[in-house]
């Protein structure tokens, strides 16, 4: 089911809220090793340091082994995942810097965000 937001953007509905076609000029690819932490790091123009402070990082958590108290966290597959995704070319330093497509975005979480607030607050006053 799609709907339309106040500003005449169409989403998709889907079992967890809604989604919106893929718009950016970077995507790392999925997973996650040295490689691919060298590409981001060369995209993001970060200094040395950083990217020795990443590397290590990186090591520490293939190193270590998955957590077995808490939640069933058996089921991630790291390497399915895209660890980087660059939505637009510069940093917006305003609200009107943004590019429209974010906008949107941020309207229609924060309208699913007020909408189950009010739910929430219904519930429990009715309880």
């Amino acid at each position: 089911m799609s709907t339309e937001t106040d500003v005449g953007v169409e989403l998709q509905d889907y079992k967890w809220g809604f989604s919106k076609p893929e718009n950016y000029v970077f995507k790392a690819r999925r997973g996650l090793s040295h490689e691919i932490v060298e590409e981001i790091s060369e995209m993001k123009g970060e200094p040395q340091w950083m990217r020795d402070f990443r590397h290590k990082s990186l090591d520490i958590f293939l190193k270590r082994p998955m957590p077995t108290w808490g939640g069933d966290l058996s089921h991630i597959d790291f390497d399915d995942i895209f660890y980087y995704i660059k939505p637009t070319q510069q940093a917006g330093k305003t609200w009107d810097d943004l590019p429209q497509d974010i906008k949107d975005t941020w309207a229609r979480s924060m309208s699913l965000r007020s909408s189950t607030t009010r739910y929430v607050k219904t519930s429990k006053s009715s309880a």
